[in-house]
């Protein structure tokens, strides 16, 4: 169970009639999705507009990769656009990190919403020092007409009103303080990044927050490997482990992947939490501010985690 206890901030957040540019960097989608985006942020009090290219369809992709990226030009440098959602994930948003270097990223900071495939632009916005939200995008919003729990946590993150989230305690956590950077996402996304000058933990002092679906527990354990075998645990203050969903355990080896997790976090002596409400189910997918500043803790009465919103490197 998770409560939220709020307080206002000041940071890149949006006001009341302040303009949020739609576009599909990721795999294509249809109009009524788009149209539902629009209803509820317009409904919220927040002008839209929609990118040329949103509704394209090349080869399941929202558009060719130029056309992506023109998109997304167009959002990051129109000055009456003080924030983009994404419409959706899928596939193809590495493909547009490819053609960018990070000082687009830099030059023009905006207020990036939206997660799965969208993890690899929020780590670009990270690692130049902005803030950016991994959180609910077009469909998910309009499901309950934005009116759920999580949807007007979203809506009260854009405009700067942050959380601090409390979170049952889970069988698993390891208890301890860690102040740091949150960046993260899903899992195979950011293992796409490593190496690059978009992977996000290379950044010093980091909390990091993991979630997927559809991977199997021999793949996300490849996945974690990979950042230990780089020597990038040192950077690792804290780890949230969120909602990891339809994937096929593996009999006699672990019972879930939280255990999987646990078998080889437990021996680093940094607070780890499990079952952290973040993933791809909409109800269990709170807003995370990724490139803030956040304080988890962890203890036998449950997990706090906490924003602010400008990082220091």
């Amino acid at each position: 169970m998770l409560s939220l206890m709020l307080s206002p901030m000041m940071a890149q957040f949006l006001h009341e009639g302040d303009t949020i540019a739609i576009i599909s960097p990721s795999s294509a989608t249809d109009t009524a999705t788009i149209n539902g985006g629009i209803r509820t942020l317009e409904r919220w009090g927040f002008h839209t507009v929609v990118g040329r290219n949103a509704l394209r369809d090349y080869h399941g992709f929202a558009g060719t990769i130029e056309e992506r990226k023109a998109d997304l030009l167009w959002a990051l440098r129109n000055p009456q656009v003080k924030a983009i959602m994404c419409s959706r994930g899928g596939d193809g948003a590495v493909h547009l990190l490819c053609e960018l270097p990070l000082g687009v990223f830099r030059k023009y900071p905006k207020l990036l919403i939206g997660f799965s495939d969208i993890t690899a632009l929020l780590s670009a916005e990270a690692c130049v020092g902005n803030i950016g939200i991994h959180g609910s995008m077009c469909h998910a919003i309009n499901t309950y007409e934005g009116n759920d729990t999580v949807s007007q946590a979203l809506r009260r993150m854009m405009t700067g009103d942050l959380p601090e989230y409390h979170v049952a305690p889970h069988p698993l956590n390891h208890s301890g303080k860690a102040e740091g950077i949150l960046v993260g996402g899903n899992m195979s996304v950011l293992h796409g990044l490593a190496g690059s000058e978009y992977d996000p933990l290379r950044l010093p002092n980091i909390i990091l927050f993991v979630e997927d679906t559809g991977e199997g527990m021999t793949k996300v354990d490849r996945m974690l490997h990979n950042i230990e075998v780089r020597g990038l645990m040192s950077h690792v203050k804290g780890i949230i482990i969120g909602q990891f969903t339809n994937y096929k355990k593996v009999p006699n080896i672990f019972p879930d992947m939280n255990y999987m997790f646990h078998e080889y976090l437990r021996r680093y002596g940094i607070p780890v939490c499990y079952n952290f409400p973040v993933g791809h189910a909409h109800l269990r997918n709170f807003p995370m501010l990724v490139g803030s500043r956040a304080t988890l803790e962890v203890s036998g009465e449950g997990v706090t985690l906490t924003f602010r919103p400008s990082p220091s490197y």
